[in-house]
């Protein structure tokens, strides 16, 4: 996706000192945020830097855009955690035989939950455009957009068994309630690779596209939700959200109280002038 109007996202925060690229590349164009994650020799595969610009972006974003879209740059969306990125604790591991020094706990707690929370909490929409191969957490930071689009080339890999993982980065908590508890336990186990046309068979990503019009597509998607009522998705989003950890009742007044804040916007009289007008609302977000 062409970059124009280079984001002003402090670049200490998203290059770590001495790179000849920054890890991540953003920018803002017709109020849609661009966030590319930036390796394409290494397959994308996330670092603590990596991690860390993607808590930032997410951070700053939704103030500055009014929709989000992550994605990969080269042939790959992300190939998950760069094992050679802890510090040498890898390396150590493998020269030693022992993994006592690789401190995946804090690894996860300090940077993937965040980032991973931020995302599915972000107050605008997101949409991950799957270039290629997610794989491992980078399949599962996918996931945690709220449209998922890939291209019909790309494939997703629930790879940490074959490292002797669980998985992480949100995946227990997506796979289940994706595709259902038999799905979930295969790609877990198995660790195969699932085309993206059966990803969208399966439920697990809202759509797939040729390879060559996943940008154009994408953009023009963006666009429309960058136009849209915003306070209505964050609250749908929200719903949402809740829904699976809710009873009927309780779903019921949910809706009820976050309907009345919707009711209340500039974006619902708009809408509703627009329809007895008979012409497109021109929403604000607000």
């Amino acid at each position: 996706m062409a970059q124009t109007d280079a984001h002003p996202l402090d670049p200490r925060t998203i290059s770590p000192e001495g790179a000849e690229e920054p890890p991540l590349t953003i920018d803002i164009t017709d109020g849609v945020a661009f966030v590319r994650l930036n390796r394409p020799t290494r397959m994308n595969a996330l670092t603590s830097p990596m991690r860390r610009g993607l808590i930032d972006a997410f951070t700053t974003l939704p103030r500055e855009a009014r929709a989000i879209v992550y994605t990969g740059v080269g042939r790959a969306f992300c190939a998950g955690q760069d094992l050679t990125d802890r510090s040498g604790a890898a390396r150590e591991a493998s020269n030693t035989g022992t993994a006592a020094d690789v401190d995946l706990e804090r690894s996860l707690s300090e940077e993937y939950e965040p980032m991973i929370k931020l995302i599915t909490e972000c107050p605008v929409p997101t949409v991950a455009a799957v270039n290629g191969v997610a794989a491992g957490a980078g399949a599962n930071l996918a996931l945690a957009a709220d449209i998922v689009i890939a291209a019909q080339s790309a494939s997703f890999i629930q790879a940490f068994a074959r490292i002797g993982l669980l998985p992480d980065a949100g995946g227990t908590f997506w796979l289940p309630r994706l595709v259902g508890h038999a799905r979930a336990m295969g790609l877990s186990l198995l660790a195969e690779p699932l085309d993206a046309p059966r990803a969208a068979d399966w439920g697990l990503i809202w759509e797939v596209v040729p390879d060559d019009a996943l940008e154009a597509h994408v953009i023009a998607l963006a666009r429309r939700l960058a136009t849209g009522p915003t306070v209505a998705y964050k609250l749908a989003k929200e719903a949402l959200r809740a829904s699976a950890a809710n009873g009927l009742e309780q779903q019921l007044a949910l809706e009820a109280k976050l309907q009345g804040q919707a009711g209340k916007t500039r974006d619902f009289a708009e809408g509703v002038l627009a329809f007895l007008e008979k012409r497109p609302p021109r929403f604000e977000g607000r």
